[in-house]
């Protein structure tokens, strides 16, 4: 569909937007066509300006712009949207969040994070890989948290972690005439006013632009154990997954696969799985022993309903081998994770490379260490000491 705006108000719109972010407006082809679409089938539209704002205080001033103007105005993240959430479908402002994309705040201990409507899934959880803390929450593309607020977006683990929904815990939206709004907070007791954030969650940038989220954390799991159980009917295997929920079994994700995806799956990944209606599973847990126990009781319930091949194993996640549990206050049976950048002589929980005297590595870690670092010495004039990280203590440990 063309825009709504004329071609005087649509150059009277660039001029303004051009006043206010300077060369962060474009009107390059490229870009209108880039953001004209997400993922899905719909079909696509073309903006009359992209903008780039860096803070709210930015997208508040192309909000009053666009206002001015009579502009629609469509918020624009990593453009994965498979239902046509990003296509400006009458033209107007094309807001791309994806360069405000800052954490601004991790509080471990209090489990919840504040980030800009830019920053994705995975640049967060990058973000949170030395705290003990994860953000669960999981999509499947690497979408912008904004953009995820805005979808109310689940995913695979929404069975045991919620959605969006349920981990949004505040907002800062920048309403239709440019004012500023923050709603929600961090206590998690809460019954005074209107519950404006779960309005905004799940709007879709119909009632105002996310520009700030703060969302809830959870603890990383000791022990990971994954599972797949094929079945003779897709009946069977959602009474097997109802089952499972009925017993209170802590299913990190649950995902239904008819025999078609299966067949698709095993051709394009060379694999042999029976071409069945298929569950995949995961179980989060604080040890190997816990996550044998969610992975036996799964498939007990599993033989009932006449699951077979009930395939499963776990891995344990553990921190680079330094031997001590971590000093995170969130979970303290984590052990501590890799060390914040190379060449620092202690690890993220703050403990000493050698932690204490039970702790030595082998004789031949000893010296690879020795001539890593008479090599270092070589090339430069100072020498490093070797971080407790996982490119630099490859060798095994032993007490």
């Amino acid at each position: 569909m063309p825009s709504v705006l004329s071609a005087e108000r649509r150059a009277a719109l660039v001029r303004d937007l051009t006043d206010a972010l300077g060369d962060r407006c474009s009107t390059n082809a490229t870009q209108l066509e880039h953001h004209g679409h997400g993922e899905s089938w719909h079909a696509p539209g073309q903006p009359d300006a992209v903008v780039f704002p860096l803070s709210t205080d930015e997208v508040s001033a192309v909000v009053r712009v666009a206002a001015r103007h009579g502009a629609p105005v469509v918020p624009f993240g990593a453009g994965s949207s498979l239902e046509g959430h990003v296509n400006p479908v009458h033209g107007g402002v094309s807001l791309d969040l994806s360069r405000m994309n800052r954490v601004l705040r991790v509080s471990a201990e209090d489990l919840d994070a504040t980030v800009e409507a830019g920053v994705t899934h995975r640049q967060l959880n990058k973000a949170l890989a030395n705290t003990g803390t994860a953000f669960w929450v999981d999509p499947g593309a690497d979408a912008t948290i904004g953009g995820m607020a805005a979808t109310r977006a689940s995913g695979t683990t929404a069975v045991r972690y919620g959605t969006m929904r349920e981990v949004v815990l505040g907002l800062t939206v920048v309403l239709a005439d440019g004012r500023v709004i923050r709603t929600g907070g961090r206590a998690r007791k809460s019954s005074a006013g209107y519950d404006l954030t779960r309005l905004f969650v799940g709007s879709e940038g119909t009632l105002g632009v996310i520009t700030e989220i703060t969302v809830r954390l959870f603890g990383r799991p000791e022990a990971v154990s994954a599972a797949v159980c094929a079945f003779d009917s897709i009946d069977e295997a959602v009474r097997a997954v109802i089952q499972t929920i009925q017993f209170g079994i802590p299913v990190a994700r649950i995902e239904l696969m008819d025999e078609v995806q299966i067949d698709a799956v095993n051709r394009y990944s060379k694999l042999s799985y029976a071409v069945k209606p298929t569950l995949l599973f995961e179980f989060h847990a604080t040890s190997d022993a816990g996550a044998a126990e969610h992975a036996t009781a799964v498939q007990e319930i599993a033989a009932e309903h006449g699951g077979t091949e009930f395939r499963w194993a776990t891995t344990t996640r553990i921190g680079p081998r330094c031997g001590r549990r971590a000093t995170t206050p969130t979970t303290r049976r984590w052990r501590c994770a890799p060390a914040a950048r190379h060449g620092s002589a202690t690890c993220a929980c703050r403990s000493p490379r050698w932690p204490s005297a039970s702790w030595r590595p082998s004789a031949s870690s000893r010296r690879r260490a020795r001539t890593r670092r008479s090599s270092a010495t070589s090339a430069t004039a100072t020498s490093t000491s070797t971080s407790c990280s996982t490119r630099t203590t490859r060798a095994r440990w032993r007490k």
